[in-house]
């Protein structure tokens, strides 16, 4: 099984780079499945049913989520219904969004998706370790070929789960930072994993937003209205390759491009 996961997609710039260039990647590197955090695709913060919509039809199978899901309010009706999209499963059980997505390559093949969130630094929910082991023999019983998103800000957090669920799981992605790890590396059990898998957005910006923008934050120590950047464009991604039989990572490559439009 040849999976895309696609770091965080960051407002309209991101969008482009979704529906102009990823129907290319997926052709070219026979993608089965290709999965992205959504969290960040309408202004930067949230997702909406119409930018939804469109990054389905570009290509994506699936969102992951993460704590800016719920931001754009007029669109929870939609995130409730919509079992593409995942919350993480360590939030409340009142929290809007699907638990978790089985997309269905054959019969005998397939893959589960689960969205999960750390808690250093970013939000106040169960653990994100008790959540994962929870969920996993209901996983289970669907498939043994299984991805975590874990949308989190402490780099130690990442390691330590992705260490602590090596061999128990497939692929263990870090997101969140908007900064893509240099670390990839298949775990000694079989596990595919990266700190952060980066984004897909503006390239010319801090993580996003308008780069004077952030300039003018640090000189003046004051609050600023923040604006997406809107100058280069990159996609930042992982290709893994997962065993049919075994559900193990037999490889893990960071993809990291760059577009002038």
């Amino acid at each position: 099984m040849n999976v895309l996961f696609v770091g965080d997609i960051f407002g309209k710039p991101g969008r482009f780079v979704i529906q102009n260039y990823l129907s290319k990647i997926i052709e070219e590197l026979g993608i089965d499945v290709c999965i992205a955090n959504g969290e960040n695709v309408a202004g930067g913060k949230g997702i909406t049913e119409k930018t939804a919509r469109k990054l389905f039809d570009g290509g994506i199978d699936v969102f992951t989520g993460g704590n800016h899901l719920w931001d754009k309010k007029d669109s929870l009706n939609y995130i409730a219904e919509e079992k593409r999209i995942l919350k993480p499963i360590n939030y409340p059980s009142a929290a809007l969004g699907a638990r978790y997505f089985i997309k269905t390559i054959s019969e005998n093949n397939k893959l589960a998706i689960v969205s999960l969130i750390g808690q250093a630094f970013i939000a106040s929910v169960d653990s994100p370790l008790f959540s994962l082991e929870k969920i996993l023999p209901e996983l289970y019983e669907h498939t043994n070929k299984i991805l975590v998103d874990f949308h989190a800000e402490a780099t130690a957090e990442k390691r330590a789960l992705g260490l602590y669920f090596d061999g128990k799981i497939s692929a263990f992605l870090g997101t969140h930072t908007h900064i893509q790890t240099a670390d990839e590396e298949i775990l000694p059990n079989g596990t595919a994993y990266i700190t952060d898998v980066g984004m897909t957005g503006p390239h010319d910006s801090v993580i996003g937003i308008k780069k004077e923008i952030i300039f003018e934050k640090i000189k003046t120590g004051m609050p600023q209205r923040y604006e997406t950047a809107q100058n280069g464009l990159q996609l930042n991604a992982v290709f893994l390759k997962i065993d049919d039989e075994s559900g193990k990572a037999l490889e893990i490559k960071r993809i990291k491009r760059k577009y002038n439009d």
